[in-house]
C-alpha cells in the first residue's frame, strides 16, 4: 500500500508518499481502505518529534479516517465487509489501508459523504468525551470553548448546543466570527483584539459552568476567573505551555474542578465505550441535521505539506482532510 511517512522527525521534518507493507489484521480488528483522513494538530507535534505514538500503535500519522471495510478478523461480527465507516485511531490513518479495533469503528451517517465523514471521529469524539464525560455539561449551563473555529471547536459548539447549553468561544480572526455564530455560539471573541475574561464577565456576571481549553499556561488564570461556582476547567491541550502557578484558594472558594484529559492514549476498551456512547447519542443528530462535520478543505495526499501548512497557520474553519 501507499502511505505518508515522516522523514527526519524534528524541526526539519518532511513527509513523503512511499510504498510500504500492508498492515496485518489481529483479533478483534477490521481492515479499512481509507477514503480520507483527518489532519490534526497532533500530527504536527508527532512529525516534530514531540508527540510519539502510544506503545504498539502505528508510527504513521493519522488519528481518524473514513473508508470502506475490506476485511474483518474472524471474531468480529459488529461490522461487515463493504460497509462505509468512520474510525478513531491511535495512528496509521495517513495510508491507503489501516487496521483498527472494531470497537473504534462506526458506520458513516447517511447524511454525510464518505469523504467528509473523516471529519467526524477525532473532533466529535474529543468534544463529546470532554463536554459530556469529563465536563458533565448540562442543559441551561454556559460553556466557553477556546479555539471555536478548529475541528474540535466547531464540533464542541454543536454538541454543547445539542445538549441545551449556551456557548461562547474564542477565535483568532474576525472572519471566523460569523461561522461560529452560525453554529450556535452566542458570543464569539477575537482573542487577538479583546480580553476574553472581560467579555465573558459582560455576557454572564455569574461566569460560565465549563471552559474547554486548548491553550494552557497563558489562559489558565483567566480560565479560573471566568468560571462560576462549581465550574469545571477541562484541559485538552497546552499550546502555550504546560507549567502554571495555581492559587489553590481560588479553587477552594469557588469549589472548582480542574480536569486533564487525553484521548489518543486511552485503552481500546475506553475508546470503544466512547465510540458506542457517541454513536448511540449523537449519530442520529447527524441524520436529522442538528450537527454536521465542518470541512474547511480537502487536499490530495501528494499535497500533504500544504495541508500541514494550513493547519500550522490556523487559517481554517473546521477540519482539514487528506483524500486518496
Amino acid at each position: 500500500m501507499k502511505a505518508i511517512e515522516i522523514v527526519n522527525p524534528g524541526p526539519q521534518s518532511s513527509l513523503v508518499v512511499r510504498d510500504i507493507v500492508d498492515p496485518t489484521l489481529s483479533a478483534g480488528e477490521v481492515l479499512v481502505r481509507v477514503a480520507a483522513a483527518g489532519v490534526n494538530r497532533a500530527d504536527l507535534l508527532q512529525r516534530a518529534g514531540k508527540y510519539p505514538p502510544p506503545p504498539s500503535a502505528s508510527a504513521l500519522l493519522g488519528l481518524e479516517v473514513s473508508g470502506v471495510v475490506e476485511r474483518i478478523a474472524p471474531d468480529v461480527n459488529s461490522i461487515r465487509v463493504g460497509e462505509e465507516v468512520c474510525a478513531l485511531l491511535a495512528g496509521g490513518g495517513y495510508a491507503e489501508l489501516v487496521a483498527v479495533p472494531a470497537v473504534q469503528v462506526f458506520r458513516r451517517p447517511q447524511s454525510v459523504s464518505l469523504r467528509e465523514a473523516a471529519a467526524i471521529p477525532e473532533a466529535f469524539i474529543t468534544a463529546y468525551a470532554n463536554l459530556v464525560g469529563e465536563g458533565r455539561l448540562a442543559a441551561g449551563e454556559l460553556a466557553l470553548i477556546h479555539g471555536g473555529a478548529s475541528g474540535v471547536g466547531t464540533a464542541a459548539i454543536q454538541i454543547a448546543r445539542a445538549l441545551g447549553a449556551r456557548v461562547a468561544c474564542t477565535v483568532g480572526d474576525d472572519a471566523k466570527i460569523d461561522r461560529c455564530r452560525a453554529l450556535g455560539a452566542e458570543l464569539v471573541i477575537n482573542y487577538k483584539e479583546r480580553d476574553f475574561a472581560s467579555d465573558i464577565a459582560g455576557w454572564s456576571s455569574a461566569g460560565v459552568s465549563l471552559v474547554l481549553d486548548i491553550i494552557g499556561r497563558d489562559y489558565f488564570e483567566r480560565n479560573l476567573s471566568v468560571l462560576s461556582s462549581r465550574g469545571r476547567l477541562v484541559c485538552i491541550a497546552t499550546m502555550s505551555g504546560a507549567k502554571v502557578e495555581l492559587d489553590i484558594g481560588v479553587l477552594m472558594r469557588k469549589r472548582l474542578s480542574v480536569i486533564g484529559s487525553v484521548l489518543r492514549s486511552r485503552s481500546i476498551a475506553e475508546k470503544g465505550e466512547l465510540v458506542r456512547e457517541f454513536s448511540d447519542k449523537f449519530l442520529p443528530l447527524f441524520e436529522s441535521g442538528v450537527v454536521t462535520p465542518i470541512v474547511d478543505s480537502v487536499f490530495p495526499v501528494n499535497k500533504v505539506e500544504d495541508a500541514h501548512t494550513l493547519m500550522r497557520q490556523s487559517g481554517h474553519v473546521g477540519k482539514i482532510l487528506l483524500s486518496w
